[in-house]
């Protein structure tokens, strides 16, 4: 392809909306315009990067044995009413009247769709299993859409779903997906991690997250792992070994006592005024789980794990308690909550409580606090649950010696064990070998489309602009000729092009009127994976340059030799 004849619209400065490098690289690089928040244009060089990406797709679900499908992007609300998730997903669902006023949906997911798709047709066991997968757009009206196609409000995604008669089925249909994703994301050029994840609004019994490992700001997740076994989760899910306990249980009780904290509030102020360590302290955080309060305990040196807290209440909507409703509840202001004397509201406490005496909790009165608190002699908790986040240096919770580190991932795939959530609530049943009706066990199975394009960006980028893996690159090879009025470097540059052209490389050349110096930017910017240059001072010397992006590497060749150089180069480039 001429650069003359695609467009390129590259820029110099980067856009003022884009915030990580990966956004801003794309826009500069010409390969993304926006038309609103959270929705983008694709241009050429995008647009071959996504076709790539979703052969590398399609190739590996066929080989799994997935049949591709297409499913409607308009969904009757009637459908996400029966598996119950119109109230859970809410605002995010895109949502619309017709002329007849009834309700539809954009399809962020196809779960519901494809249940009653199945629904009537697959009767019988031995139609199973079956993966159905399709590649679409899709719809979520994100609050505050950022970071270019990482969270916008309409993507390119994915999505596969099986149907098996049991469990074990499941596992076998779900490992095949694994070990397709695999596949997949190695042929992108990713070195990927497979974590434990949040299974969220889809429900299930459980799930995982393919994370590209970034060192940039552009990893929007923390993923915690072990440096000895390959325990590995994200921030929302992953849990430690509780070894490192503050106190002794079986220390003597002490007497309670109030203490006044006269404007002491948070944990540094009240354990600092206090002399006692932070470990010392419950922490209590009052909160609303669909409008009804629940008080939260945990250690005043963690940090609350709010998913861990709504998965465990099983509520759509959990929310922090504002000044007024905490006063209403505990007849004090935020910083002063206390267990103590809350019997009529539930209590739920982090496992960690349970090995603590004599501890520091607020006295449900301004100004004051609680020493030597006790369980379950001053106040009583039954439902005891892991709600703390994961912390650097804890103890692997799967393996004796490993310590946890941290890592930031971009998430590009996730895979969930469905069970039968939606197969039963929508009625989805099949005759199994005995002639009894059973739902279908599910499975999900999600790849982003456009979030892993621009995951490899951020992955693979310098001060200079994008360095494509060249599975993934809009073109494998660049040719830029310096000065395109020059007939013998326009000639030469062309001979080479239609060389490698009739030899099956994708090829583009930079044959526009402009400063040889305007054309090295944006080679590097666009981030082709080989550049061969054609200049004058090349020329008298009979030789090529060609250039090898991801490395900076330059070697001369005869002209001659340009296009077979150039393929034997492309065939040792990642």
């Amino acid at each position: 392809m001429r650069w003359t004849q695609t467009y390129i619209p590259t820029l110099r400065e980067d856009p003022a909306e884009a915030e990580l490098a990966s956004h801003k690289l794309l826009v500069r690089a010409g390969f993304i315009r926006k038309v609103t928040a959270g929705v983008y244009n694709y241009l050429p060089l995008m647009q071959r990067v996504l076709l790539k990406i979703t052969n590398i797709v399609r190739e590996e679900m066929d080989r799994s044995g997935a049949l591709e499908i297409t499913m409607p992007v308009l969904h009757p609300a009637e459908l996400w009413q029966a598996s119950g998730r119109w109230d859970i997903v809410g605002k995010e669902q895109m949502r619309l009247k017709d002329r007849h006023n009834r309700d539809l949906c954009l399809g962020g997911t196809h779960e519901e769709i494809i249940t009653d798709m199945v629904k009537g047709e697959l009767k019988s066991y031995r139609q199973l299993p079956k993966n159905l997968y399709q590649i679409q757009v899709k719809f979520r009206d994100e609050i505050r859409p950022r970071f270019g196609l990482m969270r916008g409000r309409e993507f390119i995604m994915k999505d596969a779903y099986t149907f098996d008669v049991n469990n074990a089925g499941l596992d076998k249909s779900y490992d095949i997906m694994v070990d397709a994703y695999f596949r997949v994301f190695r042929r992108c050029g990713f070195d990927i991690k497979k974590v434990e994840g949040d299974t969220g609004a889809m429900g299930g019994t459980g799930a995982h997250e393919f994370m590209v490992i970034v060192d940039t700001e552009g990893g929007e997740s923390t993923i915690f792992h072990c440096d000895k076994c390959d325990y590995a989760a994200t921030d929302e899910k992953a849990k430690f070994r509780e070894s490192n306990l503050s106190g002794n249980p079986d220390e003597n009780q002490l007497e309670r006592k109030s203490v006044h904290t006269p404007g002491m509030k948070t944990v540094k102020e009240v354990t600092s005024f206090l002399q006692v360590p932070a470990s010392k302290l419950a922490k209590t955080l009052l909160y609303l789980a669909d409008g009804k309060p629940v008080v939260a305990l945990i250690r005043g040196d963690r940090t609350i794990n709010e998913i861990k807290l709504k998965n465990y209440l099983e509520c759509n909507l959990l929310e922090m308690a504002d000044p007024e409703n905490v006063k209403r509840l505990t007849g004090a202001d935020v910083g002063f909550a206390g267990p103590c004397e809350l019997r009529e509201i539930k209590m739920v406490a982090d496992s960690e409580l349970m090995h603590m005496n004599n501890i520091v909790t607020g006295a449900n009165k301004n100004d004051y606090h609680y020493i030597n608190v006790n369980q379950p002699r001053d106040f009583e908790v039954k439902e005891i649950v892991d709600i703390k986040m994961a912390q650097i240096g804890e103890h692997c919770p799967r393996c004796d010696a490993g310590i946890l580190k941290s890592d930031r991932g971009i998430e590009v795939g996730n895979t969930f064990k469905l069970g039968t959530k939606y197969s039963s609530s929508i009625g989805a049943r099949f005759i199994d070998i005995d002639g009894e009706e059973k739902p279908f066990i599910m499975g999900s199975y999600g790849i982003g489309i456009t979030r892993t394009a621009q995951a490899a960006v951020e992955r693979f980028h310098d001060n200079d602009g994008i360095i494509w893996p060249k599975p993934l690159a809009p073109y494998e090879i660049e040719v830029i000729c310096t000065n395109s009025s020059d007939e013998h470097q326009r000639k030469t540059s062309f001979d080479i092009y239609d060389a490698l052209i009739e030899r099956g490389c994708e090829v583009l050349i930079d044959d526009r009127d402009e400063r040889a110096g305007v054309k090295f930017k944006d080679a590097d910017l666009i981030g082709i994976p080989l550049h061969i240059v054609i200049g004058e001072r090349g020329l008298k010397e009979g030789v090529a340059e060609m250039k090898v992006r991801r490395t900076g590497d330059v070697i001369k060749v005869k002209i001659e030799d340009a296009s077979n150089r150039a393929i034997e180069l492309l065939g040792k480039i990642n």
